[in-house]
């Protein structure tokens, strides 16, 4: 943090000099190190106070400080090692280079904003930084599917309204059939240098060309449907191939379908996929699963059961003597996978007894019961 030198030694901002150098004959003669006996308090304040006279005593430095809370000369705050930029102290600077803060200095012949300074030297300002490519906005949608389609597999179309490419000169931004000429910003180049005076010294940077977005050639006509950008915005529909077997929260990406920029890349579209539960059926990995309920009677002799599937209706034959929670597989009735394989359907079995039995019922049951079954 950097020190104030006036509080130091107990004067004021607009002290005269004189008042500086009594302020500092006194504290020095109070804590010199020779009277307070090796004493580490008062040796640091006999420290402080030196360090702090070495740069009000010093009008060249003082105005500095007064200024910019350091000096260039080595001393004052954050002259320290290691604290970078000649010990320049940035506690001051809350909004930091990345955003901005829009400190506009405007003494001693220099205009300048700590923005653009660190944003173009490290890479952040306004070009995009060196060599970067441009890149649209990626978007991000939901979509929710019925289960069989998300079993399946199906083909969406989805409307959008973003920017996308000019259809009319495919993103030139010239009017189709006619000329382009040389940029008069950058001479052709596509980037254009910058040099800035700062209090730290003099920065030169390279952005791209915003004229030309970095192309170097301007069209003699502009589009008449863009206006020259080679973006517009507009309604879209797009087409998505939602694969066979898609889980409830994954995502497709679509590479190219995001928002489009001049010159540049377009961005990504993203669509989270929900699917809506099945009354019956249940997807696990490959294979779908139901349950089926049977009587007493069903599961002691068997018996031939119409199932209503994704597929369509089958018929099941359910085999003597089944136990509750026994699973029957029906082989290619699961869910599509690779090379038009497909999983199974499971069925799995419970035996419902009955609530109450009638006295002939009972009779049955007792003879049964004689039987040993």
């Amino acid at each position: 943090m950097a020190k104030d030198y006036y509080k130091i030694l107990g004067v004021e901002r607009n002290s005269s000099s004189d008042e500086i150098k009594k302020a500092f004959r006194k504290l020095a003669h109070e804590y010199h190190p020779d009277k307070t006996k090796g004493d580490g308090a008062a040796a640091q304040r006999f420290k402080d106070a030196s360090e702090a006279y070495s740069v009000l005593g010093d009008d060249k430095k003082r105005a500095e400080y007064d200024t910019y809370g350091q000096t260039f000369a080595g001393g004052g705050p954050g002259g320290a090692a290691g604290q970078g930029f000649g010990g320049f102290d940035f506690s001051g600077f809350n909004s930091g280079f990345g955003g901005r803060g829009g400190f506009d200095f405007s003494q001693n012949g220099f205009e300048f904003d700590l923005g653009d300074i660190f944003g173009d030297f490290f890479g952040g300002g306004s070009g995009g930084g060196r060599g970067r490519a441009k890149r649209g906005r990626d978007i991000s949608i939901d979509i929710e599917l019925p289960f069989a389609e998300a079993v399946f597999g199906t083909e969406r179309k989805i409307l959008l309204n973003k920017t996308a490419i000019c259809r009319e000169c495919g993103g030139s931004g010239a009017k189709p059939g006619t000329e382009t000429r040389t940029c008069s910003v950058c001479n052709g180049k596509g980037k254009v240098h910058e040099t800035k005076r700062s209090f730290m010294g003099t920065f030169s940077t390279v952005r791209p060309c915003t004229e030309c977005d970095g192309k170097g050639k301007v069209p003699k006509e502009k589009c008449p449907t863009c206006r020259g950008a080679g973006v517009l915005r507009k309604e879209q529909e797009i087409a998505v191939a939602v694969p066979a077997g898609i889980d409830d929260g994954e995502m497709i990406r679509l590479t190219g379908a995001g928002e489009a920029v001049p010159s540049g890349t377009a961005g990504d579209l993203y669509i989270k996929v929900h699917v809506k539960r099945h009354p019956v059926f249940k997807k696990e990995g490959n294979n779908l699963v139901t349950d089926l309920s049977l009587k007493l009677s069903s599961a002691i002799l068997g018996e031939e059961y119409a199932l209503q599937t994704l597929d369509g209706e089958i018929k099941v034959k359910i085999p003597e003597g089944v136990s509750h929670g026994e699973v029957l597989r029906v082989k290619g009735k699961g869910v599509p996978y690779e090379k038009g394989r497909r999983g199974d359907l499971l069925i799995r079995l419970s035996v419902k007894l009955p609530n109450k039995l009638s006295k002939e019922g009972r009779r049955l049951v007792e003879e049964l019961k004689r039987e040993g079954i």
